[in-house]
């Protein structure tokens, strides 16, 4: 049984740890309202304060008030050098991420010890909980953060193919990469894997030193090969975890989604960027049912994480795509199969001049 010095020492720490957790989820969520202007990210920050709160709640209150001594605490005194300065918004964020994890910890560990006395087991377990919620959120906003600065300027993506022949394809492949587009996506499902492979390798002579980036679709072992800059993956490929642990942690990981709910899965997953359709009917692939400008609507308004409208996009319904809030596109044969691709790319390059992205580079 814990003494009563020992439980007093344990629910002084608590009540510390109980206030820095809940001070620091406030911090972050501040972050990802304020700064990513990120509805879904700071909604699950805001939950996971209220759920932990309901949970501290089941802790004996006046045993934790009384246990706090704030002038006799010896740590208010201990001083870091950097802590007072912070050189970013996210630096603020991610210091108190830690400070959560920490302090979540710490709380799991001494409630511990005044189990069964005047708490239940239960206590300990739904903190550990939401430690590892309060991971993956951290991993969320830190990957949103860093997307967002890194592809702040990305705002056409190009599908191709294998093309007619070796020559048809590295002919086009000059053209949109001399045009400045921002992604090459390599699709091809009829090539063999060593054509696939010799024609990334192409890709990737075009592309290096260039503007623009060489994405594989589907094959983090490809993509590996031909030392492209990333993958993008569909809803019932490999995950962004397993491809992580081919390619490691420094490619780019695109997700396909088609509802808000696989967007927002997609961010908690740690995706670089997202692709949001079908938006419009496409001549390249078919689908059941189109989510269209709805589902744009819907990632606009509370996914922060760089994310590109995909499906039947042309000059001609592009103004629908503006109009539903989003400023990246990714196109196929809109270019592909335009008798001039380079004016194509010039034409919709125009509509979304730089000025219309309002992405911060130091949030």
């Amino acid at each position: 049984m814990t003494s009563n010095s020992d439980a007093h020492a344990a629910f002084r720490i608590i009540d510390a740890n109980a206030n820095r957790s809940l001070e620091g989820l406030r911090v972050v969520e501040d972050f990802t309202r304020f700064c990513l202007n990120d509805k879904h990210l700071a909604t699950q920050y805001k939950g996971l304060r209220h759920e932990l709160a309901a949970v501290l709640a089941q802790m004996p209150q006046l045993a934790l008030m009384a246990a706090r001594n704030t002038p006799g605490d010896v740590g208010t005194k201990i001083e870091a050098d950097d802590e007072y300065t912070r050189d970013s918004g996210l630096s603020v964020a991610l210091a108190s991420q830690k400070r959560v994890e920490q302090a979540l910890r710490c709380i799991e560990e001494y409630v511990k010890t005044v189990v069964p006395e005047v708490t239940s087991p239960e206590v300990a377990s739904s903190v550990e909980q939401l430690r590892y919620r309060v991971y993956t959120l951290g991993k969320a906003i830190a990957l949103t953060a860093a997307s967002r600065v890194h592809l702040d300027d990305k705002r056409l993506y190009v599908l191709i193919d294998g093309g007619r022949s070796p020559e048809a394809f590295e002919r086009l492949a000059r053209q949109l990469t001399e045009s400045g587009v921002d992604f090459l996506q390599l699709r091809d499902k009829r090539l063999c894997d060593r054509e696939l492979v010799s024609r990334g390798r192409v890709l990737r002579e075009i592309t290096q030193g260039s503007n623009t980036l060489f994405i594989v679709n589907d094959r983090p072992d490809v993509a590996a090969i031909t030392r492209a800059d990333g993958v993008h993956v569909g809803q019932e490929e490999l995950s962004v975890a397993d491809v992580r642990a081919v390619l490691g942690p420094h490619r780019l990981v695109g997700v396909s989604t088609h509802s808000i709910e696989q967007a927002r899965q997609a961010v908690l997953d740690g995706a670089d960027y997202i692709g949001c359709g079908p938006t419009f009917p496409s001549p390249t692939k078919e689908f059941n049912e189109f989510p269209g400008l709805t589902l744009l609507q819907a990632v606009a308004d509370e996914i922060s994480l760089p994310a590109f409208a995909i499906g039947g996009i042309t000059l001609e319904n592009l103004s629908q795509i503006v109009d539903a809030g989003f400023r990246r596109i990714a196109v196929g044969c809109c270019v592909t199969s335009s008798n001039d691709p380079r004016a194509t790319v010039k034409h919709l390059q125009a509509a979304f001049p730089s000025a219309t992205l309002t992405t911060s580079s130091t949030p």
